[in-house]
């Protein structure tokens, strides 16, 4: 691996999240390069630094929110919302319509 940081590589990955689609904690882990870290992509969108990272379209890998409504679960559902996700009744997104699939690996021209 370079010497990006880990969370700018995870960061790197979420960037690449496309609009109306979502991805998993690790999935993301997986994909930048840290499998079986998904807390660590957790901890590094709690401190996104810019809000040009599609935070909000990270989710657990029930296909659900992890944040509760009072840290910010309902400002991440609204925005998924916006932009086409739909919920169950029991707020559960379909990973099998949803999830993000990449043809490449997202990082191929980081290394």
């Amino acid at each position: 691996m370079n010497k990006q940081s880990k969370w700018e590589r995870i960061y790197s990955v979420v960037k690449q999240i496309p609009y109306g689609q979502v991805a998993t904690y690790g999935q993301i882990a997986t994909l930048a390069g840290y499998y079986r870290q998904a807390r660590q992509v957790g901890y590094a969108l709690h401190a996104v630094p810019s809000d040009d990272i599609p935070w909000h379209r990270v989710i657990n890998a029930q296909g659900k929110i992890s944040l509760n409504h009072e840290m910010g679960g309902a400002v991440q559902r609204k925005m998924q919302e916006s932009e086409g996700v739909v919920f169950s009744q029991a707020a559960i997104i379909s990973l099998q319509i949803y999830q993000w699939r990449p043809k490449i690996d997202p990082l191929h021209n980081l290394e």
